[in-house]
């Protein structure tokens, strides 16, 4: 049977949308842990300090400076970390309201670093390439720009200046890093590089089985985090009746153009509802990505809550920040066929092979 162009770039791009479920930071993720894998796994996975992570970018203690803040004395800091205080101490007197409690502050600097920072990172760069300073609070806090590291040693050092449990935690293969916070008794799991990408909360306040669908880490040397108490999706979400609810609670929201939204079941999913449930998600997510005209397309997970319920999570993402317009893609293709005659392009400018026709 022949097989249209078309709809075989519908095929292929559907099959890469069920691949892409998760954001597109953890996407790259995946990318940086399969180049990684000559870097040493063993090394530097028994401590939160003094580790390099891609061998680039160094975890340093940010005690000092969170100290100075708390004593008020400053005699012991150079320059730069009375500069780096200075900073701090102006985003905490713009962002903490009075009277908020420590899970308003955290997500008050969450909130912060994910919507006013930038990462220093390129699409085609395994490991960001960085500005000046961008793994740490210092350079994070005056020129705005971070890679992971700079992520989580500046959230770590405004939880240590609030008062807040806080630890830097790193990939095992030493190419990524992110935090543990502890709110109300529970530790959380907080990946402020990952949100900056654009899917607000998406990484915030994580148990340890929602982290570990992007992440991996030396569990023995850090602590576990067990609660979702504090986690967005799961106390916000939307009590629906069934899984068959899902097309009209999923319109519903598209239609107020929310970038997030989460749902419960007052009829809980079973074991045997698990395939349709997939069915139906992953349905209205490859079918509203693949006909839109936006580059917008949606994610999402699955996550039980503390009563072992499921919880459904879905994130929108807008793909607009790469394009092409019509003189690149030409030059592109040009480039291209000059060394692969057989390959044509379509209409949506996807190229495909006459030889590869069933």
């Amino acid at each position: 049977m022949k097989i249209s162009k078309g709809l075989k770039a519908f095929c292929v791009f559907a099959a890469l949308l069920i691949i892409a479920s998760t954001a597109l930071g953890v996407m790259n993720l995946a990318g940086q842990k399969q180049i990684l894998k000559k870097f040493d796994e063993s090394e530097d996975n028994d401590r939160e300090d003094d580790v390099k992570i891609a061998q680039i970018y160094e975890i340093k203690s940010t005690l000092p400076i969170s100290d100075a803040y708390k004593s008020g004395d400053t005699s012991a800091l150079d320059d730069r970390q009375k500069e780096t205080l200075d900073l701090a101490k102006e985003v905490i007197s713009d962002e903490i309201k009075k009277g908020a409690d420590d899970y308003d502050k955290e997500l008050a600097i969450y909130s912060f670093l994910t919507s006013k920072m930038k990462n220093d990172t390129g699409l085609l760069t395994v490991i960001p390439t960085s500005g000046e300073d961008s793994d740490n609070p210092y350079g994070v806090l005056k020129y705005h720009s971070a890679v992971c590291v700079g992520y989580a040693t500046t959230f770590r050092l405004f939880m240590q200046m609030l008062d807040i449990d806080c630890k830097v935690v790193h990939s095992i293969d030493l190419g990524h890093s992110w935090n543990l916070v502890k709110i109300d008794g529970e530790w959380y799991h907080v990946d402020c590089y990952m949100d900056a990408s654009g899917t607000y909360l998406r990484s915030f306040n994580m148990n340890d089985e929602l982290c570990a669908q992007s992440h991996d880490w030396n569990r023995e040397i850090f602590p576990a985090a067990t609660g979702l108490k504090h986690n967005p999706m799961v106390s916000e979400a939307k009590t629906i009746d069934d899984l068959y609810a899902i097309p009209a609670w999923f319109s519903e929201n598209i239609e107020k153009e929310s970038d997030r939204f989460s749902c419960s079941f007052k009829e809980d999913i079973s074991a045997d509802d698990e395939a349709s449930a997939k069915y139906i998600v992953d349905s209205i997510v490859n079918g509203l990505s693949w006909n839109n005209d936006s580059q917008i397309y949606y994610e999402y997970f699955w996550i039980k809550n503390e009563e072992g319920k499921y919880i459904l999570c879905v994130f929108m993402n807008d793909d607009n920040e790469l394009e092409l317009d019509d003189e690149q893609r030409e030059a592109a293709q040009n480039a291209i066929t000059e060394y692969f005659p057989d390959i044509q392009f379509d209409d949506m400018g996807g190229g495909y092979s006459d030889s590869a026709k069933g």
